[in-house]
């Protein structure tokens, strides 16, 4: 296996004259991009940033982002991408817990976080620097296993804990996701989800194959689409949320989904119904798969052709990975019977950054304990059930909030849901659901514990149903459920 590095270098020598990024309004050919890039590594050299440094990236969606993966694979630095939307403490949290060397990104961007360390803004200055290293090649001996990235979690439950994955993580991921999405050296990237997540490990994609990627600097519903059909976009990461808006927005229109052969969607869960809903309106162009930044993408995945019968699994396990499903006392549980997900292989992270403990806890015999509750069917087809940290125990027995969940979206005018645990003296916990409506229909306690009623055992029916306008969110769109207990238990 090679680094993301070579692997650039060797389809700019392979395609030098194919456009490799395009924004709003640029565009690079490969040999442009192999320059730029190449001038940027000589740069850091000059500035006494070494291998195994660290720059952090603060930037929205621009050709950028891409370059920079590049450049800093160059020279062995470790990127350490930030969500543009974090709060600027939870920004400063970062950039001091990685002990970054320099900053990279949009202007206004860098103005909203007081730093110590010294920053770059792209644009004239940055295009100043590409100038002036023009020609130079400064190129590191990187290992396949060395840091790629530190990519920090959503810290729904304390601080964001840093990632470290390699090269070789990386590559992984993107074998996988080529395998998944049945990528060939004609098909054009679109990237709209945010590069600092899951669009950023499908851009690694095109290196193994010289693919155009084309970048877009924000997502709009409306016009998405014409967008898509004008690039040929044929491979893309969504999350369910932009799938959602997509296809709900009045001027939805099919047929400018033409060009698209795979859209991978992932991030965070969709329930069976909606899942079913977007396949009616939009075609068999969805592939799913699991993963999380311990893992990226791809512990499991399901191809488009098998999607449609199989709307409750996350899929087969994927080509770099081991995967079992265990019991508390850490043995295997036999097909049928629900456990948690470990994983071993190339996929795998190397560990927390600077947090040796949360390693030990998550890393055992080099085993990843994903935290998520599966059992495995005799096809080998892995369901998801719900996080361990997330079941509800009510008068001593289990009751998993995303069973329920799926049971509520199946309300034609249900948007998103919450189910949570709320204390109870005499059963423990209370299972208390939140609803959010799409506007379409009428939604009511009364229907939708009468849907429950219907699908649910008596003792996993929400004791009550709030109907609400939205749910609390982090900055990856994830539902904060410790947030809505905490919200709850004011109310």
């Amino acid at each position: 296996m090679e680094t993301l590095s070579q692997l650039a270098l060797k389809a700019a020598q392979a395609c030098p004259e194919k456009i490799a990024v395009k924004d709003q309004d640029r565009h690079f050919t490969y040999q442009q991009f192999a320059d730029r890039t190449l001038a940027l590594s000589s740069y850091f050299h000059s500035q006494g940033i070494q291998k195994g440094d660290r720059v952090a990236v603060l930037m929205k969606n621009r050709a950028e982002h891409i370059e920079l993966d590049i450049a800093l694979a160059h020279s062995g630095i470790i990127k350490v991408p930030l969500n543009y939307r974090l709060h600027p403490k939870e920004l400063l949290y970062m950039i001091d817990d990685a002990s970054v060397s320099l900053v990279i990104g949009d202007q206004d961007l860098l103005d909203s976080v007081e730093v110590q360390v010294p920053k770059l803004a792209v644009g004239a200055s940055y295009e100043a620097i590409l100038e002036h290293h023009q020609g130079q090649k400064h190129l590191e001996k990187v290992e396949e296993d060395d840091l790629f990235a530190i990519m920090y979690t959503s810290g729904t439950t304390g601080n964001p804990k840093g990632v470290m994955l390699s090269h070789r993580n990386m590559i992984a991921g993107a074998l996988s996701l080529a395998q998944v999405c049945n990528v060939d050296y004609d098909d054009i990237v679109g990237h709209v989800a945010p590069l600092t997540h899951g669009s950023n490990f499908l851009s690694h994609v095109s290196w193994l194959y010289g693919l155009t990627q084309v970048v877009y600097d924000k997502f709009e519903a409306a016009h998405f689409l014409d967008k898509l059909q004008e690039d040929q976009v044929s491979i893309i990461f969504m999350v369910p949320t932009m799938v959602n808006l997509m296809i709900q927005d009045a001027a939805f229109d099919a047929t400018k989904l033409s060009t698209l052969k795979s859209i991978n969607m992932a991030g965070s869960p969709i329930a069976a119904a909606k899942l079913q809903f977007a396949l009616e309106k939009a075609g068999t162009i969805f592939v799913e798969t699991y993963g999380q930044v311990e893992a990226p993408m791809c512990i499991t995945m399901m191809p488009r052709h098998e999607l449609p019968n199989r709307l409750e699994s996350c899929g087969r396990i994927g080509p770099f990975v081991d995967v079992k499903i265990i019991d508390d006392a850490g043995e295997e549980v036999p097909h049928g019977e629900v456990g948690e997900i470990v994983c071993k292989g190339s996929l795998v992270m190397k560990g927390y950054w600077n947090n040796e403990k949360a390693t030990q806890d998550t890393l055992k015999d080099g085993w990843l304990h994903t935290g998520d509750l599966a059992w495995r069917d005799g096809q080998g087809y892995v369901h998801i059930v719900d996080r361990k940290k997330d079941v509800i125990i009510s008068g001593g027995v289990n009751i998993y909030p995303r069973e329920v969940e799926e049971v509520l979206n199946l309300h034609p005018g249900v948007k998103e849901t919450c189910v949570i645990g709320v204390e109870d003296e005499k059963w423990g916990e209370n299972v208390i659901a939140y609803v959010v409506p799409n506007g379409m229909q009428e939604v009511t306690e009364e229907h939708l514990l009468s849907l429950c009623k219907e699908h649910l055992a008596s003792f996993k029916k929400p004791k009550e149903v709030y109907i609400v306008t939205e749910l609390p969110k982090s900055s990856y769109g994830k539902i904060l459920k410790r947030e809505l207990k905490t919200q709850h238990v004011g109310v």
